[in-house]
């Protein structure tokens, strides 16, 4: 779906859901909901690394994460992230920005339990973002806990769980030919929406 940069609607939620929904459809990407997710940590250190969005509504964006990893800890000092989805073969670019707020467990369980095995024992034996001396101190972790929990459902690691992050200011950003690319931005107000074309 082409957004219209002349006539922009009046809230972004549906325009951002067409265009994953062309992500996902329009393209040979494996992971269309593929998002890089921007932090800084208590010392205003930045760090960025690539998450999967897992829900889009108007209350924000969702992923699930260790809450313990180097993200986790950053987002516990500074409760607000920026969010960008880069679809190259469409020549499009969705940025977010926002304040963080945690998913309560009956959120982060729901999503655990369609996890596959595998992964939910990954997520119990890694330490995310902390030092490994070698692989197979690692795989012997999940050899441990595929043990531990043989026979019978893998809980939800007390550290693991899931993430908001507002919709409080959002970009579209198309390419066009020359770099005359066109951007729209959404800004979240107390009475709406504020809406203004940037320069590119």
């Amino acid at each position: 779906m082409d957004f219209d940069f002349d006539a922009p609607p009046d809230t972004p939620l549906d325009s951002m859901r067409a265009w994953l929904r062309d992500a996902e459809r329009d393209t040979d990407l494996p992971n269309p909901n593929a998002m890089n997710l921007a932090t800084v940590d208590a010392n205003g250190r930045p760090s960025a690394r690539i998450v999967l969005l897992r829900g889009l509504d108007e209350r924000g964006a969702r992923f699930f994460s260790n809450r313990e990893s180097r993200k986790g800890d950053a987002l516990k000092a500074h409760a607000h992230a920026a969010l960008t989805f880069h679809w190259d073969v469409m020549l499009r670019q969705l940025r977010i920005e926002g304040p963080v707020e945690l998913l309560d467990d009956e959120a982060s369980d729901e999503y655990w339990n369609q996890r596959p095995r595998g992964s939910q024992i990954a997520a119990w034996a890694s330490r995310q973002s902390r030092p490994v001396p070698d692989r197979e101190t690692y795989l012997d972790a999940c050899r441990e806990m595929t043990d531990r929990f043989e026979g019978c459902d893998v809980p939800r690691p007390p550290h693991w769980g899931g993430y908001r992050v507002a919709l409080h200011r959002v970009e579209f950003w198309q390419e066009r030919d020359s770099r005359m690319h066109d951007r729209m931005v959404y800004v979240r107000r107390d009475d709406g929406w504020s809406i203004e074309r940037l320069y590119p």
